[in-house]
């Protein structure tokens, strides 16, 4: 269709009974799966097997799963809407991921692999003290809750918005079901009902993305399109780190964002040791890569089919949708008002994006519970007794996450950066501390702990400097688009969109600090980064300095180049009979003797030579 295309009269548009039928279906494929694996063999016999599905998983199932754990129905609808409004120099994202996939494999999955470890603060805690590790562990539940909360009710918020979708409907019913299955399958459920839930995304992004192609003309009519609109624009070497989306901002803050995510979250590491070999761990990074990139590339198509379709009436300036995150929905809608039960398909791919994020948040919330905080007071309960807490604990976590989702209600809007935020801020800096811990000898407890304080207290000063002072659409590199033909709603509103226009005018910007104030309009990817490279920076100055800061004493085999000399490479985990540790954990656990000085921790008796003192590094 050569014509030029805009919402066909801006009206209001809403799901059909055959799309909310679709939904149910893949809602009620989900709870089968957690059913079948919580149910199937006699169930988890302890909590090894509910967090860790008995180290027995395969990579290509891990692989997808990881893919589906980044896909959070906050991406479903934000990426494509992020190339409609920046171009397809999102795909850079891609490369990111690459280089974190790569440094992963290399450096922090050999470490918690070969250490089998269920609770990556566990390292803190061998590395320098307790209190290093319930540091983590706290940091990491509260940010894991609130940002869950958010993804829960982000995309409720969103499709409530455009088509009318009940708030409360989709949140319980989402949260509801996510938690039943996570509480009942444990880590099986999890990656297996994220297989399928990455498949229905796929299927959602290449309906929308085909049928938009089909109604421009073809995928050269979308290309030129989008490349006469500056929408491909892959040669953006702006080293400006205000502009959102630059090569630079990818290759440098989102790597070190995607690092903070898969090389040291709770919710990937313990896909990474569920995996039966090492090299059958490295294999499902490389799946996983491989899943996201096709996901990233889909969204971006959306994104620029919508770009073609709407080119000369953006459904913003028309007044059609609120919000920039309101654009996926509405063409959807818009694309398929004569097809019933295909914008049911896109409305399970969003859901499939919150359902598989959520289950992966509170079987790790539950994870880190148990091993950082139950089995270290409670060493004598019996293998079933913990399965039981285990799987009390995902419903308790999968309960709080709804409870928080509701109460998302009252921060109206700027939910979603709200979850970009709380995510970044508080993964950077715990980066830094496996960086310092993992490659810096000399650092100690207290040095790590002043690092932490810096790091989290500097990303958090930007983040909501950012948020009080939002940098304008023009330094963040906003494209322009027209609504020059677009259909009037009313007699009101006609006249604000029938004339040629680009952006409409931003609301006045409250009045900046005059140096902080660009400070603060650095763009969300390097957020992480902040963090990170306070949390090391901080903790590598206070090392230099004598006193309690640097660490003359430390246990031995706790740097990475020591995990990676001592213990072998692909030794199966998944040959414990019930009720015991891997054989390998156990091993270096003895392997990897305590200091005198730990907090809260029996004492051993280290054979000779079982510290390394300051000389000797």
């Amino acid at each position: 269709m050569a014509a030029p295309r805009g919402p066909r009269d801006v009206r209001d548009l809403t799901f059909s009974p055959w799309d909310y039928g679709v939904f149910a279906l893949m809602l009620l494929i989900s709870t089968g799966i957690g059913l079948f694996h919580g149910l199937a063999k006699g169930g988890q016999k302890t909590s090894e097997d509910f967090f860790t599905g008995g180290r027995r998983m395969s990579a290509l199932p891990v692989g997808l799963s990881l893919s589906a754990s980044f896909m959070s129905a906050i991406q479903v609808l934000g990426v494509p809407a992020e190339a409609f409004r920046y171009g397809a120099k999102f795909l850079w994202m891609c490369l990111a991921q690459l280089i974190n996939s790569a440094l992963t494999a290399q450096l922090f999955l050999p470490v918690f692999y070969r250490l089998g470890l269920t609770s990556t603060y566990e390292y803190l805690e061998r590395r320098f003290s307790r209190s290093v590790r319930l540091c983590g562990t706290v940091q990491y539940v509260v940010a894991t809750m609130l940002y869950t909360g958010i993804v829960i009710y982000a995309p409720a918020l969103i499709l409530n918005q455009v088509t009318g979708l009940d708030i409360w409907a989709s949140l319980l019913s989402t949260g509801v079901i996510c938690t039943f299955y996570t509480t009942i399958g444990g880590m099986k459920a999890v990656i297996w009902t994220d297989v399928f839930q990455v498949f229905v995304m796929l299927a959602g992004f290449v309906a929308v993305a085909t049928r938009g192609v089909l109604l421009v003309g073809g995928p050269a009519k979308v290309l030129s399109i989008a490349a006469n609109g500056s929408r491909i624009n892959f040669a953006d070497f702006n080293p400006d780190p205000r502009s959102r989306y630059t090569l630079w901002s990818f290759v440098l803050g989102g790597t070190a964002l995607w690092l903070s995510m898969y090389g040291v979250n709770q919710a990937q590491v313990q896909r990474y040791v569920a995996c039966r070999s090492e090299r059958e761990a490295k294999m499902a990074l490389l799946v996983n890569q491989v899943g996201l990139f096709c996901i990233v590339v889909s969204a971006v198509a959306c994104g620029l089919v919508m770009f073609a379709l709407y080119r000369h009436c953006d459904p913003l300036l028309a007044g059609a949708i609120a919000a920039p995150d309101q654009y996926m929905p509405y063409l959807v809608l818009d694309i398929f008002e004569s097809a019933p039960g295909v914008p049911g398909l896109f409305l399970a791919c969003a859901y499939s994006g919150t359902l598989s994020t959520a289950s992966t948040s509170i079987n790790a919330m539950a994870a880190v519970t148990v091993e950082d905080l139950v089995k270290p007071r409670l060493p004598a309960l019996s293998p079933r007794r913990l399965t039981l807490i285990s799987k009390g604990l995902s419903l308790t976590y999968g309960t709080s996450c709804i409870t928080v989702a509701a109460l998302s209600s009252l921060l109206g809007g700027g939910v979603l950066q709200g979850s970009f935020t709380v995510m970044g801020v508080i993964s950077g800096p715990l980066l830094g501390a496996f960086v310092l811990g993992m490659f810096l000898p000399r650092c100690g407890t207290a040095a790590v702990l002043g690092g932490l304080a810096v790091g989290l207290a500097l990303s958090l000063w930007v983040a909501v400097g950012a948020t009080l002072y939002p940098p304008s659409a023009a330094t963040m590199g906003v494209l322009p688009t027209s609504g020059t033909l677009c259909p009037p709603r009313n007699a009101t509103s006609a006249t604000n969109v029938t004339s040629a226009t680009t952006l409409p005018a931003p609301p006045p910007d409250p009045l900046r600090p005059a140096i902080l104030g660009e400070f603060y309009s650095v763009s969300y990817l390097y957020y992480g980064a902040l963090g990170t490279l306070g949390t090391v920076g901080t903790g590598a100055l206070l090392s230099l300095l004598p006193g309690p800061a640097r660490q003359s004493r430390r246990p031995q085999g706790v740097l990475w180049w020591d995990i990676v000399k001592a213990t072998p490479s692909g030794v199966p985990k998944g040959d414990n009979s019930p009720g015991e540790e891997p054989p390998d954990k156990a091993g270096v656990t003895q392997a990897l003797l305590e200091r005198p000085d730990r907090e809260g921790t029996p004492p051993c008796d280290p054979p000779k030579g079982g510290t390394v003192t300051e000389s000797h590094v």
